[in-house]
């Protein structure tokens, strides 16, 4: 329980997305605060099992104040980094500057520390609230080139719909099996996010690529933005290239491209958040990173 300025009484929670009722105003807080829904992962199987929420709810049951903690494993320079994020910070405006915020995020902080997770990571448009905490920003860059040369179209490639039960049941099954995109900064998992982030984004067109990966791009204007790729292995730029027939005058590949058998050039992202990161596997960070857009969260 936590006293404030008006004797009303807050109720605080922890691990409480078994509770329909409490997921759903987790659901409203955010689409609130930010205007997202996040009760879209609903259709696709509920929220990350691994998730660690902490929150304060009134006593209507409404969550005033939420930050919530989950696993993400990394692979760093070759290395599996057991990682925790950090996301779903938000309070409501008539409840800030009363401490909420610190009180959550501290909590969230002392439980994965408690359970063994050895890096810290997060994004956020403030970093300057984290840095007081050991977080550090680590600039992200996409990877710059000339298309490779094609063979022409890739006869097993065909666009995928998470409409449709069939591709979904399929993009499921890469992304549980998925090789990591990148061997220096890459996710190992984080398959609620790469669906969530492209109901998001209705820009985003997901492609199946040799029956063996789904691979997140954008094209506009002659530039072919290549997002993300998961399956059991990591097909080459010139074959994905060559699936999509596209036109394209330039690649920008939003991760470290080091399985793409294609070097391009590291450019500034101009993202609007900042990617933090605290602890020692983050010494191991070498030169430029990108976290893949379909893993942003």
């Amino acid at each position: 329980m936590a006293s404030t300025p008006n004797s009303e009484r807050l109720i605080l929670r922890q691990d409480y997305f078994s509770d329909p009722a409490a997921w759903s105003a987790l659901v409203d807080l955010l689409q609130d605060t930010f205007s997202i829904d996040i009760g879209l992962q609903d259709q696709f199987g509920g929220p990350d099992p691994t998730s660690m929420p902490f929150g304060y709810f009134d006593e209507t049951g409404r969550c005033v104040a939420n930050f919530s903690a989950f696993s993400m494993p990394l692979v760093i320079n070759g290395r599996l980094v057991r990682a925790a994020g950090y996301q779903s910070g938000a309070v409501r405006p008539e409840w800030r500057g009363q401490g909420l915020y610190r009180d959550l995020m501290q909590r969230a902080f002392a439980r994965t520390k408690a359970e063994g997770f050895e890096l810290d990571i997060l994004l956020t448009d403030k970093p300057v609230l984290y840095e007081r905490y050991g977080f550090r920003t680590f600039p992200q860059h996409v990877f710059v080139g000339a298309p490779p040369e094609t063979a022409g179209s890739c006869p097993g490639a065909r666009h995928l719909s998470l409409q449709d039960p069939g591709d979904l049941r399929l993009m499921k099954t890469l992304l549980q099996n998925r090789t990591p995109v990148s061997r220096r900064f890459a996710v190992v998992g984080q398959m609620e996010m790469f669906h969530l982030n492209a109901c998001f984004d209705p820009d985003i067109r997901l492609t199946l690529v040799a029956d063996t990966a789904v691979v997140a791009w954008k094209f506009d204007g002659g530039i072919l933005r290549l997002l993300d790729a998961a399956g059991a292995t990591i097909p080459p730029l010139a074959a994905i290239s060559s699936a999509l027939d596209l036109p394209a005058e330039r690649i920008e590949v939003c991760f470290s491209p080091d399985r793409l058998d294609w070097d391009g050039t590291p450019e500034p992202y101009g993202g609007y958040t900042s990617l933090m990161i605290r602890g020692q596997a983050a010494n191991n960070i070498d030169g430029p990173i990108m976290l893949s857009p379909m893993a942003e969260f």
